[in-house]
């Protein structure tokens, strides 16, 4: 119990203080009207509670409400700026798990990529290669086999260049050397030069099958596909190809907590100059620093918990009912691209970052080359998505729907449908490997004027078995149309898919 006197001395001060803030403060020699805008109440409201300031001093309730919500919002900015690192970090992981852990180890997908591997819209219809590459002990030779399709993106996911098809060797194959931060040293002559911002890449290509088969991209894979150290190129050591088709592992960054983890593991390995600064502030704020353990008491872990459940339900958002105008191909459709604007840095003019464009992508899908974004007819592939059926519903894995292609499907090579988890952004697991179909299935129904009608739902609807690709009753879905050599019409929008429309 509190004595008398010292409750009375208590119950005077504060109607003391109370008196202080009621009473105006004298007008004095210099006393001039300040602008009401630039004045902080003594008591205001917001979606915080109630904030109060002694004549714009924060009391300690305030300071309290403040700085825990300061950390909550860099926990979810974080989590959205550095995504795209999360992400290949997430890959670095998923590739050692499964043996590819040094320069010299490449996953090749021999049977194609199926369901059973966690991989962000992979598709089922080319030979994917994958390796990690570390330049810390200096540059790194790579030959590539002719014929392929491929990319070299930094840890933080950032473009460093191209290879095969769409770099510079043309698609003939060629010596690559990919130089460390910073790299001072001699630069011999006869390669392909890239420059990273980070010691580790992401090595990424995909072969192609030939009259449905996959052994002249594996061959060529294992043929000519080397990596080296330049102080070793005089003898080089022997490279690992690893069969990865139909392995059961993860390259998805996490959704919890320990996606600051993953974080904190790219901030310790790469220099700091390899990302933007503002989001290393960002992460700096939250306790990830380089030379520095990450090692959050029990309130900021409690805090970045949140921060990440409310940065995942963003960045969900953002990606499966996003509110971009600019995303959807065509007025009221539902089909969408991941490249807004056609910008593969995501920016709206230079020098501007089209922030919620680039969480779209990043959260649904991996791998950054302009090769992807830009306009390059009879080349490459293009690429529409879909979360929401022509009535914008979500797709209920236990209905079944239909979508019609028009005739003359603007695709040179060929062109195919795959199915994919929402929850893990990755392909459908179904009863069957390949949640997919396309013009290379060798049974699939076209119509006499070159369309083609396509299902999706739990069972084939009766007579259309070919063209039908399984969905699971109580799963949402989503789905990805590719056109590979993509034809003019596809740019010039004369040519539209159908939208998917639940028929029961």
């Amino acid at each position: 119990m509190v004595p008398m006197k010292n409750l009375v001395c208590v119950t005077f001060a504060v109607m003391l203080a109370g008196a202080v803030r009621a009473e105006a403060p004298p007008v004095m020699k210099m006393t001039t009207t300040i602008p009401e805008a630039i004045v902080t109440p003594e008591s205001v409201e917001t979606r915080l509670g109630t904030l109060n300031f002694f004549d714009g001093y924060p009391d300690d309730a305030t300071a309290n409400l403040v700085y825990d919500n300061l950390d909550f919002m860099r926990g979810v900015e974080a989590f959205l700026n550095a995504m795209p690192g999360a992400s290949a970090e997430a890959m670095r992981v998923g590739f050692a798990s499964q043996g590819a852990d040094n320069n010299q180890s490449v996953l090749v997908f021999e049977d194609l990529m199926d369901s059973h591997s966690l991989f962000l819209t992979g598709n089922t219809e080319s030979v994917y290669n994958l390796a990690w590459l570390d330049t810390k002990a200096g540059p790194l030779v790579i030959e590539t086999p002719p014929n392929i399709l491929g990319f070299i993106d930094s840890h933080w996911f950032e473009y460093v260049g191209d290879i095969g098809n769409a770099g510079p060797d043309k698609g003939k194959g060629g010596k690559y050397l990919l130089l460390p931060p910073g790299y001072d040293g001699e630069v011999p002559d006869g390669y392909f030069v890239l420059r990273s911002p980070t010691y580790g890449n992401l090595l990424f290509f995909r072969g192609f099958m030939e009259d449905g088969s996959t052994k002249t991209a594996v061959d060529n894979t294992r043929k000519f596909t080397r990596i080296y150290p330049l102080s070793e190129a005089d003898n080089p050591p022997p490279m690992t190809f690893i069969n990865a088709s139909g392995k059961v592992f993860n390259t998805i960054h996490a959704n919890d907590f320990h996606f600051y983890e993953e974080v904190n593991d790219i901030v310790q390995h790469e220099p700091n100059d390899a990302y933007h600064p503002e989001v290393l502030g960002q992460l700096a704020a939250i306790g990830i620093v380089k030379g520095k353990p990450f090692a959050p008491d029990e309130r900021m872990k409690k805090i970045l918990t949140d921060a990440v459940a409310v940065g995942n339900a963003t960045a969900r958002t953002i990606t499966f009912r996003t509110r971009i105008e600019e995303a959807y191909y065509y007025p009221d459709s539902a089909w969408f691209t991941g490249f807004v604007g056609g910008s593969y840095e995501f920016l709206l003019e230079p020098g501007v970052r089209f922030l919620d464009a680039r969480t779209l992508f990043h959260y649904y899908a991996t791998g950054i080359t302009p090769a992807m974004a830009i306009k390059r007819v009879g080349v490459g592939s293009q690429y529409a998505a879909a979360t929401m059926d022509g009535d914008k519903k979500p797709f209920d894995g236990g209905s079944t729907y239909r979508l019609h292609l028009p005739p003359n499907i603007p695709a040179k090579d060929f062109w195919s449908l795959v199915v994919y988890d929402n929850q893990t952004r990755s392909m459908l697991q179904t009863d069957h490997p390949f949640p997919s179909i396309g013009s290379d299935k060798k049974d699939i129904v076209v119509n006499a004027d070159s369309s083609v009608d396509i299902w999706f739902g739990p069972t084939a609807p009766e007579g259309h078995e070919t063209n039908w690709v399984q969905t699971v009753p109580g799963k949402g879905w989503n789905v990805v149309l590719r056109l590979y050599g993509p034809l003019e019409s596809w740019f010039d929008k004369s040519w539209k898919p159908g939208e998917i429309e639940r028929v029961d």
